[in-house]
């Protein structure tokens, strides 16, 4: 990624002449200094360890164990490594949120997963398992955890815990997710699927077994079931197979929801809002997710430390501030009343402009996104005739080159993300030369020819353009927030100057979400971000109801063709594709299968873009340290998860 970072920072500086980055790596000037990071040691070859002072209180009054009894043996503590410098105790991490509805806010910062993906993204590290042994066709794997780990609550955190989410949550999709796709195996020759067994070896020992080799499983899972274990301890005192229907209905009415079924996704997926549920967490709910303000309070349990021997985390809260518009974010931000957030890049230029001022810095992180603006049309949309057009590939060209990028770049981008297709950005895995300059160039005049050619020469009154059959044609872009509303306006002057007729509409997140999954989105500027296909089809292949673009087809795929529309062509061959992913013995296999399902994204062009990609900003308060300056901001690695946040401090 070495090159697009000094790409970046070109970028930045002639756009806007403010900002100097920091060099290339490679670069012998101009080199930043910064504190010298102390190394990471064994946990056995530290004397002592120490806690914060909140913690420290407690454990004199008698309230809490020592912090040696409240952690792992002392050989499977967990050391984190320090960006800059051994951090020192206290301080809130003030950040805005939506509400309840918005907990990956909270949630993925501060997600501690069974393994985690190392920096760069090329595998993945023990995390919350402390190590694993694998066999040599990568059917057999022995995971093993850290003795004598304790939940939030104090209590033991063991292989059980782990065999009760299999057995009694997770296969038997409790919290509303069907059996994650890691845990299947593919046979290379049949195609058939096989579900893994999971089975105890002793308290902090379990061994995951496939029918086929699965060389991916532990990336897939740090993926696709990030936690894989869950405190047996609480679940039995609410799942209605222990408690009864009748108990857990009411149980489930006293906690404010109207449906068990609608308790049990909140509690087993999205349980790190609630405070009765012990967790493994750096940070723990302390109130009600519905308040003003939702706290998270440090984790007397927590089972990490500095190489100093301090128990992580540094900070004692994170305190979430429910901000109802958008515009709150940059205002509370610029009022110093957020210390550590991400913005999208088009606030790139206000931020710039207030760094001093507000006494915070930007820090871009790359994103492994396809473009920064752009349209997905849903192949199954219910509409014959639109679903009939939008499958056309001569259609989705024409879309492409009716509108000028270079416009969309600089009004959308500030003249940041280049004007070109969405395509996997070089340096990634599946990157594809030229694919970037594919239906880029602006030519209206071959727009109108290629729609006349399908048919599309019947015009009404206000001459656009109608189907074949004399009705309307109108794409609706639907949209979960007016972010966007800059972009679109110019994509519907595009379109409508060739004569396709666009009705931009939006709806709230949770209607949003709904209508997805329901086929009711024509249209919308959702955007493909992924590090490697192999590591998350999800976006690219469809498994699951998730991205518009394929709409139903994975919902056809998840129900086992119960529901749904049966994929055909090329959207099959990707299913095929995928299965032969998950079939290989060797990663130069699955990198030749995955490369097979990017390229005939590139054939499809299914997203259109119209702008490349820009970075995340991080931005932070200049008393926040320990914060990464070179990372990949994605959903794989937890966004700002990736940098490892219990090591975050706040220096006074």
């Amino acid at each position: 990624m070495k090159s697009s970072w000094y790409l970046l920072c070109m970028l930045l500086l002639a756009a806007t002449g403010l900002v100097a980055c920091e060099s290339d790596p490679s670069s012998k000037t101009n080199v930043e200094v910064t504190p010298t990071t102390p190394p990471v040691v064994a946990p056995d070859k530290i004397s002592a360890f120490k806690e914060a002072p909140m913690l420290n209180k407690l454990v004199s009054s008698g309230t809490l164990k020592p912090v040696a009894e409240r952690m792992p043996v002392k050989e499977d503590i967990m050391v984190e490594k320090v960006v800059e410098e051994t951090g020192t105790y206290g301080g809130d991490w003030k950040l805005p949120w939506g509400g309840p509805n918005d907990r990956w806010t909270v949630g993925q910062p501060t997600e501690e997963a069974l393994f985690r993906f190392n920096k760069d993204g090329s595998t993945v590290e023990p995390n919350v398992a402390k190590g694993y042994d694998v066999n040599k066709d990568s059917t057999e794997f022995t995971i093993y955890l850290r003795k004598g780990m304790k939940w939030s609550d104090g209590m033991p955190f063991t292989a059980d815990d782990v065999i009760f989410y299999w057995e009694h949550m997770l296969t038997k999709e409790t919290f509303g997710k069907k059996i994650y796709d890691a845990y299947y195996s593919v046979d290379p020759v049949s195609g058939e699927k096989a579900l893994a067994k999971v089975t105890k070896v002793d308290d902090y020992t379990f061994k995951v077994v496939h029918k086929y080799p699965s060389v991916q499983f532990l990336e897939r899972v740090a993926i696709d079931n990030k936690w894989f274990f869950a405190p047996a301890h609480f679940q039995k005192t609410i799942l209605p197979e222990f408690v009864g229907d009748d108990k857990a209905l009411e149980i489930a009415k006293k906690w404010g929801f109207e449906d068990i079924k609608s308790f049990l996704v909140a509690t087993g997926y999205y349980y790190w809002v609630y405070p009765q549920i012990p967790t493994l967490r750096a940070w723990v709910a302390k109130n009600d997710p519905n308040s003003d303000q939702f706290i998270m309070e440090r984790n007397p349990y927590f089972w990490k430390v500095d190489s100093a021997g301090n128990q992580l985390p540094y900070m004692d809260r994170i305190v979430a501030a429910k901000v109802q518009d958008p515009a709150q974010r940059i205002l509370g931000t610029l009022a110093g009343d957020f210390n550590l957030l991400e913005f999208d890049f088009k606030d790139f230029t206000v931020l710039k402009e207030n760094e001093k001022k507000a006494n915070f810095r930007v820090i871009p992180w790359n994103t492994p996104a396809w473009s920064s603006a752009g349209i997905q049309l849903n192949q199954t949309i219910a509409d014959p005739n639109l679903r009939k057009l939008f499958q056309d590939i001569r259609f989705r060209e024409a879309l492409s080159i009716a509108v000028d990028r270079k416009e969309i770049s600089e009004i959308v981008t500030n003249g940041l993300g280049a004007p070109q297709q969405a395509s996997v950005p070089e340096g990634l895995v599946g990157y594809q030369k030229g694919w970037a300059e594919q239906w880029s160039q602006f030519n209206p005049q071959r727009a109108n020819q290629i729609l006349d050619e399908i048919g599309l020469t019947q015009r009404d009154k206000n001459n656009f353009r109608l189907h074949p059959d004399g009705s309307d044609l109108t794409i609706t872009i639907v949209e979960a927030s007016t972010s966007t509303a800059p972009f679109l306006e110019l994509v519907k002057k595009y379109y409508e100057a060739v004569g396709i007729k666009v009705d931009l509409k939006v709806v709230d997140q949770g209607t949003h979400q709904e209508q997805k999954y329901s086929n009711k989105i024509p249209a919308t500027t959702e955007n493909i971000s992924i590090v490697n296909v192999s590591f998350r089809p999800d976006t690219l292949v469809p498994l699951r109801v998730l991205t518009p673009w394929y709409g139903s087809y994975g919902l056809y795929t998840s129900s086992n063709g119960k529901e749904g529309v049966k994929p055909e062509g090329d959207v099959a061959l990707i299913l095929d594709y995928w299965n032969k992913v998950k079939a290989s013995t060797t990663k130069e296999e699955i990198n030749k299968w995955g490369n097979e399902i990017v390229k005939l994204h590139q054939k499809n062009q299914w997203i259109i873009g119209y702008a490349g990609p820009t970075p995340k900003l991080i931005v932070a308060s200049n008393k926040m340290h320990n914060v990464p300056k070179d990372l990949i901001h994605s959903d794989e690695f937890r966004s700002l998860g990736h940098g490892h946040p219990s090591q975050f401090f706040i220096k006074p």
